[in-house]
């Protein structure tokens, strides 16, 4: 497998087709949906089509292109047409979009961020390159705490947390449907962390495993966040 950070193109299409060479894209729908969310939309266009995490200001960053792809395979099974979906820490709106791709036409997906600047940018550069996912109402983004999920639109049939907690929140899992799963890195900051998948039996039970481990910005309050 080719090293992160070395995977990289000229264009989106470039950067998708080696990620998927690379056996990190799987799935022909998670390939799909990746194609078709130009990255340089969403983060310094001098940089977009590298493997790596990159900054995107107010102490939050853009994951890189392999973790993206990570999370959309493994919640590939449940973001199928018509399905709901929240994304924690929407952050520049990127894997908000890929979610609404793989969503269809009568799928939603809620993008939550706490830094009202950030929200405003996601907006803008989902208009610019895909502004009928927003005018077809299928995007929603929404000012508030990720870490208090978004029980308005509740419950879930997968969850996408982008920034590693101490543990999970229970409003989270709570607003998770039955059947449905839950991605979040959890750990401290600047401590080992890991990816953790969290699945929600159709009977409520909850079952949890551990994936890789991983390293993100922290899932904090809106003022941290500010100083960082």
């Amino acid at each position: 497998m080719a090293s992160f950070g070395r995977i990289h193109g000229r264009t989106n299409h470039d950067l998708v087709q080696h990620l998927k060479n690379a056996h990190i894209i799987k799935s022909d729908r998670v390939y799909q949906a990746m194609i078709s969310v130009d990255r340089g939309k969403y983060t310094h266009p001098n940089h977009a089509y590298i493997d790596t995490p990159q900054g995107i200001g107010y102490g939050a960053t853009i994951s890189a292109p392999h973790m993206h792809a990570h999370a959309l395979e493994l919640l590939e099974d449940k973001l199928h047409s018509g399905a709901k979906a929240l994304d924690v820490g929407s952050g520049s709106g990127y894997l908000t979009a890929c979610m609404a791709k793989m969503l269809g036409q009568d799928g939603l997906v809620v993008g939550i961020e706490h830094i009202p600047e950030l929200q405003a940018i996601a907006t803008e550069n989902i208009q610019h390159d895909n502004p009928e996912l927003l005018r077809s109402g299928r995007i929603e983004l929404i000012v508030g705490d990720g870490r208090l999920g978004y029980p308005k639109r509740a419950p879930y049939d997968a969850i996408h947390v982008g920034a590693a907690a101490k543990e999970i929140p229970q409003e989270l899992i709570q607003q998770l449907a039955p059947g449905g799963r839950l991605i979040i890195p959890v750990g401290r900051e600047c401590a080992d962390q890991t990816l953790i998948q969290l699945d929600k039996t159709m009977n409520g039970q909850v079952q949890q495993k551990s994936l890789m481990g991983v390293v993100f910005v922290p899932l904090t309050d809106k003022e941290r966040q500010y100083r960082s």
